[in-house]
């Protein structure tokens, strides 16, 4: 009978853990949506450069909320982030993103924004920012769907 729990115990374990994973993207996934972030990202935000053209752009972590973003190179890696090219970063972003997730309305001029795992998202109001948070799945999938709306129909280009 102990023999028979352990076995129930060491299936529930591995459910929850492969259940878990079922929300990870597959590698191929993952590089789509960096893919997709360094296209509406543009800009290292350290150098101004182009993403893309020193090689293959750097994932990099950085904040206390852990945000990804881009480097252009290995040289920036211990470089600090510039104040500038940052705010053009997030107008890029929020520029590419233009709908808050939430209420499906154009974004304001100057959009609230958060961190929902790793990623920047921007609403229309403080109030949208608690939705995104409790639901961040769903809402980081539309965000994503209206980067890559925006990116074929052009309207990320500067």
């Amino acid at each position: 009978m102990k023999t028979f729990s352990s076995l129930i115990a060491l299936s529930l374990l591995v459910a929850a853990a492969t259940a878990v994973r079922a929300d990870d993207p597959s590698p191929e996934e993952q590089a789509k949506k960096d893919q997709l972030r360094i296209a509406v990202q543009q800009i290292c935000p350290v150098s101004g450069q182009k993403l893309g053209d020193h090689g293959t752009p750097i994932k990099v972590t950085v904040g206390e909320k852990k945000e990804v973003i881009f480097l252009c190179c290995q040289g920036c890696l211990q470089q600090k982030i510039d104040p500038k090219h940052w705010a053009t970063i997030h107008g890029n972003m929020a520029k590419a993103q233009e709908v808050c997730p939430v209420m499906e309305k154009p974004l304001p001029k100057n959009p609230k924004w958060t961190i929902v795992n790793g990623q920047m998202v921007y609403v229309c109001c403080p109030p949208c920012t608690d939705k995104v948070a409790r639901n961040p799945g769903e809402f980081l999938k539309k965000v994503d769907a209206y980067y890559a709306s925006n990116i074929q129909t052009g309207s990320t280009k500067q």
